[in-house]
């Protein structure tokens, strides 16, 4: 019988992708004076365990590659190597390369082979003690000159020895070894790849035809195998199947007399031997399923389908259902003989009905709920890298990593805060040289914190830089006419200019950043998300990025309001504040644009029935209300005919089931069946046209 075990691949793509985080992570918290030999055994175990799955499902490119990495960290974790700086750079690269090879074979491609062959020379050379490593120092190679002449020397023995003989190898599998999911087809091919291999299979435990069971297995082989590897590299491809089958490996010089060794070779049970298999290399190719090679365009990264969930989480889960059947039951049971006198225990019930939904819909959303700290796992990585690249020294600081968001969110702010810590390394804080000038330490810090306010949650990218250089913005965004001179601006609203499309200060391109085309995305992709970001900045003090976002994407708690006969959904984290309008505050500016003076700054006035073109019930702005909301990080007046209720709304895309509607969001059904669109704050102020117009000052000449 032989199963199908490409419905295992997502759970192993899964638990490969977790090992080689923890592979990477105790990478970098290895501190080459002092090295933690649990740490060094973490990554072993991350490794060994990739190596094992990948050859049992026939990934033979990753298991092959991780098979020499693994070599090498069980030198180090055994003592026989010490840990050097560049073995560790090696290391993560060779993270980066499986994460790439299981990536294109989680999504059917073929895999690029050409970084992991040029890894694996490396890998070898090392193993075969010929590598240079330009960050020995020469006490380091003084010590290891005779440990490495030792190597080498036992190394030419190792290889003489084994071009005198060869290992036989028994291969008895049990008759249940298929019913547990292993093949041993996939053994013999690992096998074939470490050598020349000749094979004699054993037919004496088949049973005749009629007696044959299909889910057991009779088959035996005595295996010849000559090959470099030593023992312990043969038995690590049987460790998976060691519970099943008996195996016996013993080393045959063929220096030796036929007789002794006739006389040493063990027996394998039974006497038929009349089947024998000489080849060069096993050929398993048509019992083994192999990658298809496919020339269609490449697919788009693969994310994750499936989540782990904490069991606490799902025993409440079960809870909230058996108190929903419970509440059911007596409800049905009231309908059943309903009377007026029992309208009091039907309104309980309702209101019952009412807490355990809620209940239920918190639990249901708390199983999506992730710890940030999957997300904040990639930068010790990309500050690491980046500092040496740009020759900073940087502490990088992770505050609130237990921070819960909902998963969808957090696969999608990942590329933002990418961009944006990019920016601050290589242009927010200095080199060495110029912070000591400055009085700073020369070890810049950026920190990244999570916590949740209200019913968001605020992730800031704090840097402790020359900050944001706010005159050259202003400067910068005067030339490219995105304001006058002879607007009265504040710091903020200047500094907020440099998320506008293509804006950048930057007079040097560089490869990390400069180039004036990611700023403007990164705020959109959080308006995607119906989050917001801001930039605040001080002087050679630093920079914060507060990134605003929804705690999820399925559930908005929103403000209803009706314009003309039409209900819209307002997301009420971005109402400000409702008010009446009064004539004497209002001025109308070049466009034909009227704006609402509120305090200390003008707020451009959106008259909704006008971008929807719909019949307004209020004649002038005064017969109808203001809301002011926040979007781009700026204020705006929505003039809508009637305030109603505020409830939480269930999100449904338009376009995923309609098609992408400009100013829309999304949409809800309320309680009466009606559809009612949920609106994009910030696609509203680019519909209407008044997203040039800045909340300017009072004193300014605009109004």
């Amino acid at each position: 019988m032989s199963i199908d075990l490409s419905q295992f691949h997502q759970v192993f793509f899964e638990e490969s992708f977790e090992g080689l985080d923890v592979m990477e992570n105790g990478l970098l918290e290895l501190d080459l004076e002092d090295i933690d030999s649990e740490l060094i055994n973490s990554v072993f175990r991350a490794a060994h365990s990739i190596k094992g799955g990948s050859g049992t499902f026939g990934f033979s490119s990753v298991a092959d590659f991780t098979h020499v990495l693994e070599t090498l960290l069980d030198e180090i974790r055994s003592e026989k190597r010490k840990m050097q700086k560049s073995y560790v750079d090696l290391f993560l690269l060779s993270v980066d390369c499986l994460r790439q090879l299981l990536q294109q074979l989680q999504a059917e491609e073929t895999p690029d082979l050409d970084q992991a062959k040029e890894l694996k020379l490396k890998f070898e050379a090392i193993l075969e003690n010929t590598e240079t490593s330009a960050t020995s120092n020469v006490e380091e190679s003084t010590k290891d000159i005779k440990h490495n002449d030792l190597t080498q020397q036992e190394d030419c023995e190792d290889q003489a020895i084994h071009k005198a003989g060869y290992w036989e190898i028994i291969f008895n599998p049990h008759a249940e070894i298929v019913q547990t999911g292993n093949e041993p087809s996939r053994l013999l091919k690992q096998l074939s790849a470490m050598g020349e291999m000749t094979i004699q299979t054993k037919l004496d435990c088949v049973p005749d035809f009629f007696a044959l069971d299909p889910e057991l297995f009779f088959v035996q082989w005595v295996i010849s195998l000559k090959t470099k590897e030593d023992q312990d590299a043969i038995s690590e491809i049987f460790e998976w199947v060691a519970d099943d089958s008996d195996i016996q490996i013993t080393w045959i010089d063929e220096t030796q007399n036929p007789d002794e060794h006739a006389q040493q070779t063990p027996q394998v049970s039974g006497s038929n031997t009349e089947i024998v298999n000489e080849i060069e290399s096993i050929d398993t190719s048509k019992n083994i399923p192999e990658l298809k090679t496919k020339t269609a365009k490449p697919k788009a990264n693969v994310e994750s389908q499936s989540i782990r969930v904490a069991t606490d989480k799902v025993d409440s889960l079960i809870n909230m259902v058996g108190e929903l059947v419970i509440t059911q039951s007596m409800l049905g049971q009231l309908g059943k003989e309903f009377t007026m006198d029992r309208l009091h225990r039907l309104q309980e019930g309702l209101v019952q009905l009412e807490h355990n939904t809620r209940e239920l819909q918190e639990s249901v959303m708390r199983i999506r709920m992730l710890p940030i700290s999957f997300s904040f796992n990639r930068f010790p990585r990309l500050v690491r890298d980046l500092s040496q690249q740009l020759n900073k020294k940087i502490d990088l600081k992770l505050i609130g990593e237990n921070t819960e968001l909902d998963k969808t969110v957090m696969e999608k702010i990942g590329d933002p805060m990418v961009h944006m810590v990019r920016n601050s390394l290589d242009h927010g804080i200095e080199t060495p040289q110029a912070r000591k000038e400055k009085g700073k330490s020369e070890t810049g810090t950026l920190t990244l914190s999570a916590y949740h306010q209200g019913g968001n949650i605020i992730i800031e990218i704090n840097d402790d830089g020359s900050g944001l250089n706010t005159q050259r913005i202003k400067t910068k965004a005067i030339e490219k006419g995105l304001i006058k001179e002879s607007d009265n601006l504040d710091d903020d609203q200047i500094n907020d200019l440099i998320f506008q499309p293509g804006f950048s200060t930057a007079d040097v391109i560089s490869d990390v950043s400069g180039r004036g085309v990611g700023m403007d995305v990164v705020r959109r992709n959080i308006q995607e998300l119906n989050g917001s970001v801001e930039v605040r900045s001080i002087p050679e003090v630093g920079s914060t990025f507060k990134i605003r976002l929804p705690l999820t994407l399925a559930i908005l708690d929103g403000q209803l309001v009706r314009v003309g006969k039409e209900i819209y959904i307002l997301p009420l984290v971005s109402i400000v504040e409702s008010i009446l309008i009064e004539d004497e505050f209002v001025n109308n500016v070049g466009g034909g644009f009227d704006v609402l003076r509120l305090r200390d700054e003008y707020i451009p006035i959106i008259k909704l029935y006008d971008v929807f073109n719909i019949e307004p019930e209020s004649k002038t702005l005064t017969d109808g209300l203001l809301v002011v909301v926040e979007g781009e990080n700026r204020k705006v007046g929505f003039i809508v005919d009637e305030l109603m209720e505020q409830q939480q709304v269930v999100i449904k895309s338009l376009e995923a089931n309609f098609q992408k509607v400009n100013g829309v969001s999304g949409a809800t059904i309320l309680g009466d069946g009606t559809v009612a669109m949920i609106l994009d704050v910030p696609g509203l102020i680019q519909l209407a046209g008044v997203s040039k117009i800045i909340n300017l000052k009072p004193d300014s000449n605009a109004a």
